[in-house]
């Protein structure tokens, strides 16, 4: 029987490869998935599976889960935070796509606790403000899942205490460009850091440049 969901998996299994070309994730790190549309009463996604090679992923290597992590589709096991991507789509009805990555700075700031103040505009628009670090769980763990909703509130990504970063989005574009951007970002604040000072942006302009993010986020609501 051919897959209902085969261009989604598809988009997944892409957004995947294009996080290890750009070096987001290395070998197995890092995991990939998108919101589907529910299975009747049943609120499903389609994620990589456990243990997958971000940087060599076909469609096959994507699975459709419930909430529950119970498979819908697909003989493989789903990531092993997969109840991470689902804590995130229940807090977050805005997000329709969730990507986990394993990027160099932004995991610097993973282990030094620094969350990533607003330094440049863009972030602010984009993101919503500073990335802020989640509180240290065990990977896989409802603990894990609950820190770092806690860390994203309402912002398109986090950092992950002593593990990585995760970036949201309303699809795969949007939460993969929160990933570049959260590394660029980790990448400019470490570097200016070593300089020896970093010029935060004003609370005047967070504040303006904050709502035209939510206006953004809104019309997703709306």
């Amino acid at each position: 029987m051919t897959s209902g969901w085969q261009a989604e998996k598809r988009e997944v299994a892409q957004a995947a490869r294009k996080a290890a070309e750009l070096g987001l994730v290395a070998g197995t790190s890092g995991n990939v998935s998108l919101r589907l549309p529910a299975d009747g009463e049943r609120e499903v996604l389609a994620i990589t599976a456990l243990g997958a090679r971000c940087g060599a992923l076909s469609d096959a290597d994507i699975v459709v889960v419930d909430h529950d992590a119970e498979p819908v589709e697909g003989d493989l096991a789903p990531s092993s935070e997969t109840m991470l991507h689902v804590a995130i789509y229940r807090r977050r009805p805005d997000v329709g796509a969730v990507v986990h990555t394993h990027a160099v700075y932004s995991s610097v700031a993973a282990v030094t606790g620094m969350e990533v103040p607003p330094i440049v505009d863009e972030m602010v628009v984009n993101i919503g403000g500073a990335v802020r670090v989640s509180e240290y769980a065990f990977p896989g763990s409802p603990e894990l899942a609950g820190n770092v909703c806690t860390a994203l509130g309402d912002r398109n990504a986090a950092i992950i205490r002593n593990h990585g970063a995760v970036g949201v989005g309303r699809d795969l574009r949007e939460a993969l460009d929160a990933c570049i951007l959260t590394e660029r970002m980790a990448k400019i604040f470490v570097l200016s850091s070593f300089m020896g000072q970093v010029a935060t942006l004003s609370d005047e302009v967070v504040d303006a440049e904050a709502a035209i993010f939510q206006m953004r986020r809104r019309s997703t609501l709306e």
